[in-house]
Formats: C-alpha cells, sequence, structure tokens
C-alpha cells in the first residue's frame, strides 16, 4: 500500500474537514491510502508552543512522513490571503528535505478553507504551491472535468479544495465542497500512482 500524505493545519476544523474528505477520496484509489498528519500551532514568537502529541486528532509531522510519502496534499487556512504562520513555521525548517530531494518528483495539491467567500482562498493556494515548487513537487490542480467545480456556490477553484466557513467558522462543508475534495484527494492519488509505477 503507498501513502499520500495529507498535511494541515486547522484553527476551527474547517481545514481538518476538508483534509478528511481529501483523505477519503485517496482511498478510492485502489493500493492507496491516506496518511495524515497536522503542525502544531506556534505563537507570535514563532516558537512551537504545543506539546509533542496533540490532544486530538493526527499526530504531528515529522520529516520521515514526507520520506516515506508518494504525494502530498498540503492545507492552511487563509491568513491575510496566505497560509497560516503554523504551517509556514513547518515548511521553513524544512532545509534538510529541501537539500537531500526528499520530495522531488512527488505530486502535490493544495487546500485551504476562509471565512468569507472573497477572502484570498486562491492567492492563499498559489502560495502554499510555491515552497512545493522550490522542492521540486509536480502540482495537481482540480480540472473543470470536475462538473462540482462550475456549480458551486461556495468553495472549489482550479488551484485546489476550498471551503467558505463563515464568519462564524463554520467546518460543515457543502456538497459541492466535499465532492470537490475527494475528487482532489482521487486525482492526486492516482497520478502519484502513475509516477510510482514509473519508478
Amino acid at each position: 500500500m503507498k501513502e499520500i500524505l495529507v498535511l494541515y493545519y486547522s484553527h476551527r476544523g474547517s481545514v481538518r474537514a476538508l483534509a478528511e474528505q481529501i483523505a477519503a477520496g485517496i482511498h478510492q484509489v485502489p493500493g492507496m491510502a491516506a496518511r495524515v498528519r497536522t503542525v502544531p500551532r506556534v505563537s507570535t514568537m514563532c516558537e512551537a508552543v504545543e506539546g509533542e502529541i496533540p490532544a486530538d486528532g493526527p499526530p504531528y509531522a515529522e520529516e520521515r512522513d514526507l520520506r516515506e510519502c508518494v504525494g502530498l496534499a498540503l492545507g492552511s487556512p487563509t491568513r491575510f490571503g496566505n497560509m497560516a504562520a503554523p504551517m509556514k513555521y513547518f515548511l521553513d525548517g524544512l532545509a534538510g528535505a529541501w537539500a537531500n530531494g526528499v520530495l522531488a518528483g512527488k505530486p502535490a495539491c493544495v487546500f485551504t478553507s476562509t471565512a468569507s467567500l472573497h477572502g484570498g482562498q486562491e492567492s492563499t493556494l498559489l502560495s502554499m504551491m510555491l515552497p512545493l515548487l522550490h522542492h521540486g513537487m509536480l502540482i495537481v490542480g482540480l480540472p473543470y472535468t470536475e462538473s462540482a467545480l462550475s456549480s458551486t456556490r461556495s468553495g472549489g477553484t482550479p488551484y485546489g479544495a476550498t471551503h467558505v466557513a463563515g464568519t462564524d467558522g463554520q467546518p460543515v462543508l457543502s456538497e459541492e465542497e466535499a465532492a470537490l475534495a475527494r475528487a482532489q484527494g482521487r486525482r492526486l492519488a492516482e497520478c502519484a500512482l502513475k509516477l510510482a509505477v514509473g519508478r
């Protein structure tokens, strides 16, 4: 069984809900499984402030998760049109993985959630792609062949799965948002499987 790393940071649960749907999509591809991981919160001084084991949810990511995966789904809430500090802090600490080419040639996708419909979803997704490109990853988008991308009135972009949580931070995905997240996970797993055959 080959594994896709679903790595996310979630503050109120919306990005976690997307990650769960992406993982469900990955599991729809025979021979593929999702390894779900998160990153800890950081203080305003950019120091890790949580224990080594999270109180609930998946374990924190380690470099071996990156080494062992055949693909990566990366998720973060939007903070002023950019990824949240905990995810950036984690990515900034991957100099060793970058130098050793741990992620080079592996497929990746990105996903996010915002409070408002025009809260910077696409700029956040693009900002999350940049470090992945520096690692040599192959970016997998969400094509318009997914009919929900044309019909959604909430989240969903060709850059990646998204959710509009509203100002109250509702982590409940719309039908289209959930379908698009599953489709993105499935597509990433299918691409990873094809690439793994060639290795």
